[in-house]
Parts: C-alpha cells; sequence; structure tokens
C-alpha cells in the first residue's frame, strides 16, 4: 500500500510518501517540507515528494491527514485535499491525531518515561496531554484536553518535560518539535481504520461559536 501522509497543523507543513509491504517495516519513498509564510503549497509539495518516490498520483493507496488539534486553517486545507481527491477516485483515508504523531516522534527518539504535549490553543490556552513512555511503546495516561498556560508552567517547575510545536515561544524551558509527515505515514501503515472523506473532522475542544453580524444597511436614494 502506497500512503500519501499529510502533516498541516503547525507552522511546519510538509507530506510523505510510504509505502507498506506486508509485514516488513513501511519504506520511505518522498518527503517535502515548508516553514513560515500564511500559503501552503500543498501540490507542489504533494508533487515534489511524488518525483522523489517516481511515482504518479494514481499510483497512491491511502491518504493520511494529521488532525490537530493545531492550525485550523492548515488542517483544514489538509481535510478538503483528501476528499476531493476520494470524489476524483477510489482511495482509502485515514485520519490521525497530530499529537500521537508527536509522541512517535519522542519515543523514537529513546525518551523513556512520561512527557506532557502542548499545542498553542489560542486565549492563553494549551491543548495538553500526557504520554508514557517504555521499551516496548508508549501510551496516553492523560486525555487530551484545555490548560490554563499557568498548568503548564507548573507542570515545568515541577520537572516535567514538556513538548510541543513552538513552545519555547511562552516557555523557554520546553522543547520544540513539530508533527513530521513521515512519522504520520509509518502509524498510518499500521492503521486500518479508515473512513469516508466526510467523516474527517479537525480535533478541537472548544465549543464553536459566533457572533452573528447584523444585515447590511440599505441606504434608499431620495
Amino acid at each position: 500500500m502506497k500512503i500519501l501522509a499529510v502533516e498541516f497543523s503547525s507552522e511546519q507543513r510538509s507530506v510523505a510518501i510510504v509505502e507498506k509491504q506486508s509485514d516488513l517495516n513501511p519504506i520511505m519513498r518522498g518527503f517535502a517540507t515548508e516553514t513560515g509564510g500564511r500559503n501552503t503549497h500543498a501540490i507542489a509539495l504533494i508533487d515534489d515528494a511524488l518525483r522523489q518516490a517516481q511515482m504518479e498520483r494514481e499510483s497512491i493507496d491511502c491518504i493520511a491527514i494529521g488532525l490537530g488539534p493545531g492550525s485550523y486553517t492548515g488542517i483544514r486545507s489538509a481535510i478538503a485535499l483528501a476528499q476531493g481527491w476520494q470524489l476524483g477516485c477510489e482511495i482509502k483515508l485515514l485520519g490521525i491525531g497530530s499529537v500521537d504523531c508527536l509522541a512517535a516522534q519522542v519515543f523514537a527518539t529513546g525518551v523513556r518515561g512520561d512527557a506532557n504535549f502542548i499545542v498553542d490553543a489560542q486565549r492563553n490556552e494549551f491543548y495538553l496531554a500526557k504520554y508514557s513512555f517504555a521499551e516496548d511503546g508508549f501510551h496516553e495516561v492523560e486525555p487530551l484536553n484545555l490548560a490554563s498556560s499557568t498548568e503548564v508552567e507548573l507542570r515545568i517547575a515541577a520537572g516535567q518535560l514538556v513538548i510541543g510545536p513552538e513552545s519555547k515561544r511562552k516557555f523557554p524551558s520546553a522543547t520544540d518539535l513539530m508533527p513530521d509527515a513521515r512519522t504520520l505515514g509509518q502509524l498510518a501503515s499500521g492503521n486500518s481504520k479508515f473512513v469516508l472523506g466526510e467523516q474527517l473532522e479537525p480535533i478541537y475542544l472548544r465549543e464553536i461559536s459566533f457572533v452573528k453580524a447584523p444585515p447590511p444597511r440599505v441606504i434608499l436614494d431620495r
């Protein structure tokens, strides 16, 4: 199975082509990334990764999307891309939490024990989850929740490891780490929970609220 992994939930956007061959370890075929700027050149990134992999778009069997939390615009654009692709051809889709991706990256570096993962949720709040790492793997011990900056500071003061995208901007003692499409693709290679495009939703813990704009004023000519 050839997997296109798309991770746009942070300032570092990336795509990867991963190939799963039976029970063998997944093979990395192509990778492309960009950082900074307001626009995401999604198609250019995908085409770059496909060129490296020497594949055509029609070769892709599955698209895995990083669902965040994180950049709402980035995640939405990745989901829209996957939905359109599935409409155009028969393809499998997967949604994977970007914090799970971060945890897998940390596990691969050899970290053992507990680690807290944070993602800026704006309004002086952070998405926060805790994972435990052992030699045989890792698992979530505290589900993703909204926490104040004070709570994060208390964990750092207690000597706990805090990791997340651009976390040093707010907490100098934290560790910066961006979710990476290569790891996302590896996670997808062991995941068979395929979904339809309309089932893909960003991970967003707040209730959606908005203020309806008043109707425009109409000035009649006299």
